[in-house]
């Protein structure tokens, strides 16, 4: 949400692909509570509009279920569709390991592979045919166990309040708002200390980290 804050903040347009609410593998309270699969599903997805407001974001909802989440060719066409009509400069996913919960690396297949077939222009899609947007895979709340290396860090502090509100919204996820808090405290520390002396950072910076599954591409300075 961070990453999505900073670029809602400074006029870009940011669309949230939704492919499930979390209805069964992170809905717990709500199952406990004697409520039914359709009740949580409005639920979550209620929690999920409300962040997204705050971010100043477009979701879009694809109710493909979850727990677990499975691919499929209708699945995939309505990805593509959303890429060619998104057109994004940087696609934010999951990282592609995680012996937590297999959804997270699936959604993260899908949408490396959409990304790539709506790239084809023989692939029978809607829409214009795209270019190849960088992607970036946000952090995990168990990065070791994800095989996760903070490879970009990116100071987000101009928008960290934006960030907490958005998070708040996801009751469902509560015991992740102070992990997610301090975790930007401890990557802001380490923003500090790779970004070189006298740059006039916030004593308090607060970043977030990515990893990259494709080389990164400069141009050569003149």
């Amino acid at each position: 949400y961070k990453r999505q804050a900073l670029a809602a903040a400074r006029g870009e347009k940011v669309t949230i692909a939704c492919l499930t609410f979390g209805e069964r593998g992170e809905s717990a309270k709500a199952w406990r509570e004697g409520k039914e699969l359709d009740e949580i599903k409005g639920i979550r997805r209620e929690e999920a509009e409300k962040a997204a407001a705050t971010l100043g974001a477009e979701v879009v909802f694809f109710d493909a279920g979850d727990y677990p989440l499975i691919g499929t060719p209708e699945l995939t066409d309505r990805l593509v569709a959303l890429y060619r009509r998104a057109r994004p400069d940087v696609v934010l996913t999951h990282p592609l390991d995680d012996p937590y919960n297999g959804d997270h690396p699936a959604a993260a297949r899908m949408a490396l592979d959409a990304r790539v077939l709506a790239q084809a222009i023989g692939y029978p899609a809607e829409g214009e045919i795209i270019g190849a947007p960088p992607v970036f895979f946000f952090e995990p709340h168990q990065p070791e166990m994800c095989g996760f290396r903070p490879e970009v860090l990116l100071d987000v502090t101009e928008v960290w309040d934006t960030k907490r509100k958005a998070m708040e919204c996801l009751a469902a996820q509560r015991h992740l708002w102070d992990y997610y808090t301090d975790l930007a405290v401890r990557r802001g520390v380490q923003l500090r200390r790779n970004a070189g002396p006298n740059l006039g950072l916030a004593h308090k910076t607060m970043a977030e980290a990515y990893m990259r599954p494709y080389p990164q591409v400069t141009e050569v300075l003149d």
